[in-house]
Parts: structure tokens; sequence; C-alpha cells
């Protein structure tokens, strides 16, 4: 299925997911988020799929934000709305059965870092930029990003961005903790590939349970979650890549995981 604002591409065990309105530098419009929703329900079915990565295209955005000139003339309904569908959208990423890497080679503001804020990994670029500017338009974050930002960094930094709408470069985002790595604009691609095709090597249903053990026990009390990951534990000894896997550890060789 091809798509207005956004291309999918698959190669092998990896998909790579591009905002694709350049002139706009990627800005999350209705149309872009509605997009995007049925994007994730195709690759939620795909079981080829094992490692998504996100990114932007042009050499400015990952993506700059919420569309404002979509926003501009909202009545609070239609902003409710708005902000409803980016928050619906953003979740059913983050609870995506892959895991998903965001590659982020630009600006990445407003709904572009809440965007980043919602995949599994982040990497950057040295030249990307990130911020929550709501407050300098007389808004505040409305895709996520005042619950997720002090979940990833804690409350006193995530309140200093979201209240000064101040940007950060990629090098800061590093160091309080919202990316994983800087790469150069060369070379982030090419990592993150690498990346991807390191997770894809695992047994599929083991990383894509210990991602539902970190993103359902991160909101649950440390009781629930422990409780959560003893059953996603037991599960693991259902599959034959489990099998496979302890196996070639005893006998010293490669496992070679089939995904069962």
């Amino acid at each position: 299925m091809e798509y207005a604002n956004l291309l999918l591409e698959k190669s092998g065990p990896i998909a790579v997911l591009t905002f694709n309105r350049p002139k706009a530098l990627n800005a999350l419009n209705s149309d872009t988020l509605s997009e995007l929703s049925t994007v994730l329900d195709e690759l939620g079915r795909d079981s080829s799929v094992k490692v998504v990565i996100l990114t932007g295209s042009g050499e400015k955005a990952f993506v700059a934000g919420a569309d404002i000139s979509q926003m501009k003339d909202f009545n609070p309904l239609e902003g409710r709305r708005f902000g409803q569908l980016g928050q619906a959208t953003f979740r059913k990423l983050e609870l995506l059965p892959q895991p998903v890497i965001a590659a982020i080679n630009g600006f990445a503001l407003g709904g572009g870092c809440e965007l980043a804020m919602a995949c599994d990994i982040r990497l950057a670029s040295e030249n990307a930029k990130f911020g929550q500017p709501e407050v300098t338009l007389g808004l505040t974050a409305g895709f996520g990003g005042t619950q997720r930002l002090p979940r990833l960094v804690g409350t006193g930094l995530a309140s200093e961005m979201l209240f000064t709408g101040d940007i950060i470069d990629a090098q800061e985002a590093y160091r309080i903790g919202l990316v994983n790595r800087v790469y150069t604009s060369g070379t982030l691609m090419e990592e993150a590939q690498k990346l991807a095709k390191r997770i894809a090597g695992r047994a599929p249903a083991a990383v894509q349970l210990s991602k539902s053990a970190i993103q359902r026990g991160t909101n649950m009390d440390l009781d629930s979650a422990q409780a959560y990951e003893s059953e996603v534990f037991a599960l693991t000894f259902s599959t034959q890549d489990q099998t496979e896997g302890c196996t070639a550890f005893v006998e010293k060789r490669k496992a070679v995981f089939e995904g069962r």
C-alpha cells in the first residue's frame, strides 16, 4: 500500500518508515497521523518484520512538530480531537510488538520530539535539535510530551524544557538521557541499520516479550511489574527458540533462531 506522507520500505527483517513531507519539514497533520496509525497496524500484523526504523526525509528534519498551519484556527473541541489522535497513534507506536529505533536526522521539536520519545531507542545525528517549544506558541505539549519527557529525563529537566520551550542540541540530549547515541549525519542510518540487524538476529519472541515487559511494567508498581515479568519469562519456555538458544550455548555454537 502506498501512502501520501510516508514511505515504507521493507528489507528482510527490517522496515524503514520515513516521514515524507520535506517541504513542511515533515510536520504532523491529521492525514499524516492517520496514515501512521494505518502503517502501524500493517507492521504489527507482519511477522516477517523484526525491527522498525523511523526517520525523516530531507536533510533538515526528523519531524519538526505538529502542523501549526492546521492547528492555528482550531477551537477547543478540534484541539482535543487532534491531541487525542496524536496520543492514540503514538501509544500504538509505543506498543508495537517490534522494537522501534528513531533515527533522528534533524529537527525533532514538539510533536517530533514526542514521536521520538514513543520509540524504544533514539539515535541522533550531530545536527539534530530537540525541544518542546509549545509554550512559545501559547500551547502545551499535546501528544504525550508532558508525560514521556519526565519519565525519560526526570521531572526537573523536563519541567525546564516544557516551561521555557528551549531547544537543545544532540550532545545535550545525549547528556540528559534523551537519546542513546549521537552519530555524524553521514553515518546515522548506517548505525541504525547495524543496531536493527543485531536486534533482528536475536530470538524474536524474547525481544518482543522484553519490550512488552518494559512498556507495561514501567506503568505498574514494582511488585506487579515483577509478576508480569515472571509470566513473560515463563512464556519463553514455550518457544523453540529458547530450546535452540540454550542448547547452542551449552554446545558452544551460534544459535540459529527461526522465530518459533
